[in-house]
């Protein structure tokens, strides 16, 4: 008994390592693809524990498990020029999962790394062609997210053919380049200077038509306004005439004294203007007498008469009575 044991031991390993070669585990990230002598005779894709031929030398069974998510890569800077000859710097991306391993296998022998670098290739066609067809401010607009659908259209017959499926494509980053940034910017200031002198020529043509505006109503304003004066001054005139009328007609010599009084004032207030007047004149009669008297005429003189001494003295008397007056006045 004791030496069969060996043996026993022998033929337990060998059987466990038959049931360890011949089993394999499929989780739920993965697939496996099971390859006989390098033809592919089973696929699973559902997680789980799976039965093959214990033999995976010689090429006898093989498994190949490949990765059941979705899967990422990226293309950095891509420069892609647009339809007007300008260009852009563009960072892409594109999510994709293996859909079918049978081709998968078979187009790029189960390597990813491989079917990257050629949805690389293909990605970047895809890019130039889409960009060259639309214009410089495209890829900056709501047009945006067509343009990747229309990438991700493009590269799904591609990724067909290498069995994978097209999850989605996005554009991270448009950016100029140098060259043109700075074209672009020169063009945006330009532009933002004529809008600029836009706004402050349609400012002068508006504040040209308020003022012209004010101007006519200041004029309007300014000639109701005088109109108004008129009709009030001529207003007055009448009602200051009619006061003078009935002043007039209730006393007419004292109306006459007032009169004058005021003429008095307008001609010898301060004006250093010489009158040369008789002191009989009429402008001067409420000097003489407050009633305005005027002046009595002069009376004519007598003869004299030489033979009479005793009359010279009675002839003398109303010569002496006649100049009296005017000395009077003097």
């Amino acid at each position: 008994m004791a030496n069969r044991l060996p043996i026993i031991a022998v033929i337990v390993a060998i059987g466990l390592f038959l049931i360890y070669s011949s089993i394999y585990v499929v989780n739920e990230r993965q697939q496996a693809i099971v390859l006989r002598f390098g033809e592919i005779v089973d696929v699973e894709s559902e997680p789980g524990i799976y039965f093959k031929a214990p033999f995976s030398f010689f090429e006898a069974d093989n498994v190949q498990l490949i990765d059941d998510r979705i899967l990422r890569f990226d293309l950095d800077n891509i420069r892609v020029q647009v339809s007007g000859g300008k260009f852009y710097e563009v960072d892409a991306f594109v999510a994709f999962r293996i859909n079918d391993p049978r081709v998968f296998r078979q187009a790029v022998s189960g390597s990813v790394p491989l079917a990257e670098q050629r949805l690389r290739t293909r990605l970047d066609a895809a890019l130039r062609r889409v960009y060259g067809q639309r214009g410089f401010e495209s890829a900056l607009s709501e047009e945006r997210a067509a343009m990747m659908r229309e990438v991700a259209d493009q590269l799904r017959p591609d990724a067909t053919s290498l069995g994978l499926e097209i999850v989605d494509v996005r554009i991270l980053r448009t950016d100029l380049t140098a060259e043109v940034s700075q074209q672009t910017y020169d063009r945006m200031k330009a532009e933002r200077l004529a809008e600029a002198e836009r706004l402050r020529a349609r400012g002068r043509e508006a504040a040209q038509r308020i003022r012209a505006r004010a101007d006519r109503e200041v004029v309007e304003i300014v000639a109701e306004a005088q109109r108004d004066s008129e009709i009030l001054r001529g207003e007055g005139e009448a009602e200051r005439n009619s006061i003078f009328a009935g002043a007039f007609q209730r006393d007419p010599e004292f109306f006459e004294f007032y009169r004058s009084m005021n003429a008095y004032v307008a001609a010898l207030k301060d004006t250093g203007t010489t009158m040369v007047l008789s002191p009989d004149s009429e402008f001067f009669r409420f000097f003489r007498s407050a009633q305005g008297q005027r002046a009595a005429p002069a009376a004519p003189a007598a003869a004299p008469v030489a033979d009479a001494p005793a009359s010279g003295g009675e002839a003398a008397a109303p010569a002496a009575e006649t100049a009296s007056p005017a000395a009077a006045a003097q």
